[in-house]
């Protein structure tokens, strides 16, 4: 099986990959990790601040991982903001029965009540080195982006409107429809 989880930068998808890791010792990747490793490396002249084009870029690449590990029988956790809202696209029914997805998303109401905590957490898994780009006003925005884009593509996701705790249900393949959305 295949989990992917996406979502907004600072909604929580490394430390939910880490609990499933733990859980279920399913490996995972960071798409930062490959990022970082890309940009570092010199394989590519892209930023870290490169958004939609870090997507064009990064997704073929873990796109043919995750053929892999599901054409070897493995399991794996990817997380992370460059998995695009049309990723069932590039699948067939045979690969989208294997995989899981969700999308962690914040409500407005959320990030502007515990914004402080969104903070606090904000290393809980990576130690970030510097963070100043992450303001409330773009994290709504790009909460809010991310919501109308599963809506549009029919893709599950997790409001997180009110106590902050996932647990996602992979037990469900992707179908395409638009589910009701799961709030906490």
């Amino acid at each position: 099986m295949v989990i992917l989880i996406a979502g907004a930068s600072h909604v929580g998808k490394t430390v939910l990959a880490q609990r499933l890791l733990e859980r279920y010792q399913f490996p995972y990747l960071s798409m930062d990790w490959l990022k970082m490793g890309l940009i570092r490396s010199g394989q590519t002249r892209l930023t870290p601040m490169d958004g939609a084009a870090l997507t064009d870029y990064l997704w073929p690449i873990v796109r043919e991982m995750i053929r892999t590990v599901i054409e070897n029988g493995q399991d794996l956790i990817v997380e992370g903001c460059y998995i695009p809202f049309d990723w069932a696209k590039d699948f067939d029914s045979r690969c989208l029965s294997e995989i899981r997805y969700t999308c962690l998303v914040m409500s407005r109401r959320y990030i502007e009540n515990h914004w402080a905590d969104i903070q606090a957490h904000a290393s809980d898994v990576e130690r970030r080195k510097d963070d100043s780009d992450c303001t409330m006003d773009a994290m709504i925005a790009d909460n809010e982006e991310c919501l109308r884009q599963c809506r549009m593509h029919g893709c599950p996701y997790w409001l997180i409107d009110g106590d902050y705790m996932v647990e996602p249900d992979f037990c469900q393949p992707f179908t395409g429809k638009a589910p009701a959305p799961r709030r906490r």
